[in-house]
């Protein structure tokens, strides 16, 4: 099994002219980002890296000044995002209400559904390890741009001992990614390594995570002990976020345009915060050999009105998807793994009788109360439980273990 990184290195440029160099660079690459996106919308979405090479290389170069490398990396990104896109798409299904019979339908979307060419609008450029970029013994980066290669030095203190830790024999460097952020520089590194796969017969814990606004995560383990991880802060300042973000919207104005841009990327770098403290605890937390469940959540819709009324109508989905993602790579660190099972009837499940019911629920109180059996338990906690079992099923060796609703149920 092979697991992907990205290591984040802050730059110090020595001089103006390597921030104009930099920033030249970025900006023809956008521009070749944007030439090759719209070709590929009008083509029907050919997307053949051999196909686009033979027809838009020698634009690429003439047209923005490319290197060879660079124009090759052009089509690879604007590939890689559409590819993306498809991928997000798929996840999240078109939904529409009949309005003769009140039901609800989805309809899978691809690509076909856009309207207008994916836009590249912020600056940066993908660099190919030892063609574009290379770690030199002095312990400086060097970077190609269209003026040349320079060097620049990395902010951090002890970044040689840091960076040589990748330098063992184990790590493959790649693509790194050059692009400013907040006025300050940086360069994403993706590193790759070989890691032995999981073997289902060396598992000592098996944690059943339960996603969600109230709670971040709850778990539960096959000892049967729960965890709450409280999520009430973030709703909080999502809230905040929101609130704040309704008033610049309601202004208008230039500047309420560029606050709300600012706002944004805040939010976000926040959010991605949290998502790795959460799983990085959840990785210590039960150690190695573990098998981490999730719920797969595509196309999941989530209820709404016991949330502060500034989130009811906010998507989470991202959130989700993003914790899901780090918890997975720093799972295979240690390893372990994480799988995601249906989340079918795992809100409505009675963990000790089987009954599945969805009035058992009481969204209000957060309770889950068996009518059959008299079971009750706090309902994240029931939805972790479930989702524990299937993993355990999952081990059994059942490929897709999910809950089937009875018709005795």
């Amino acid at each position: 099994m092979e697991i992907q990184i990205t290591i984040k290195v802050k730059l110090n440029l020595a001089n103006a002219e390597i921030a104009s160099s930099f920033t030249n660079t970025m900006e023809q690459y956008r521009l070749a980002c944007n030439y090759v996106s719209e070709y590929i919308f009008n083509h029907d979405f050919d997307m053949k890296q051999s196909r686009l090479n033979k027809v838009l290389y020698t634009n690429l170069r003439s047209l923005f000044m490319l290197k060879s490398q660079m124009a090759q990396s052009v089509i690879r990104t604007v590939i890689a995002r559409y590819k993306t896109v498809k991928t997000q798409m798929k996840r999240n299904p078109y939904k529409y209400q009949d309005i003769n019979t009140g039901e609800w339908y989805r309809e899978i979307r691809d690509l076909t559904w856009l309207q207008k060419p994916i836009t590249f609008n912020r600056p940066q450029v993908d660099l190919q390890r030892n063609r574009d970029w290379s770690y030199l013994s002095s312990g400086q980066l060097s970077i190609n741009t269209l003026n040349g290669r320079v060097k620049v030095n990395p902010v951090c203190h002890g970044f040689d001992q840091y960076f040589d830790q990748y330098f063992d024999g184990t790590w493959k460097f790649g693509l790194a990614k050059l692009l400013k952020t907040g006025g300050k520089w940086y360069l994403h590194i993706s590193a790759t390594k070989t890691v032995a796969n999981f073997d289902n017969q060396t598992v000592k814990h098996v944690a059943g995570i339960d996603r969600g606004l109230r709670f971040l995560a709850t778990t539960y383990d096959e000892q049967g002990q729960t965890s709450f991880f409280d999520g009430k802060t973030v709703m909080r300042k999502r809230a905040k976020y929101q609130k704040l973000r309704a008033k610049l919207q309601a202004k208008g104005t230039k500047s309420a345009k560029r606050r709300l841009k600012k706002l944004s990327g805040r939010e976000n770098r926040w959010m991605t915060d949290v998502n790795h403290r959460l799983s990085k605890t959840l990785v210590q937390k039960f150690g190695s050999n573990t098998l981490f469940v999730l719920e797969d959540l595509t196309g999941v819709s989530f209820k709404r009105t016991d949330l502060p009324k500034a989130l009811r109508n906010q998507n989470k989905s991202w959130a989700f998807y993003q914790l899901a993602q780090f918890l997975t790579y720093k799972a295979h660190l240690n390893n372990s793994e994480v799988i995601e099972v249906s989340a079918q009837y795992t809100s409505q499940r009675c963990p000790k009788c089987g009954t599945i019911k969805k009035s058992n629920r009481n969204h209000d109180l957060h309770e889950y109360h068996c009518s059959n059996c008299g079971y009750r338990s706090n309902d994240d906690r029931l939805g972790a439980m479930n989702i524990h079992l299937l993993g355990t099923q999952y081990i059994s060796g059942q490929e897709q273990p999910k809950f089937e609703l009875t018709t005795n149920a």
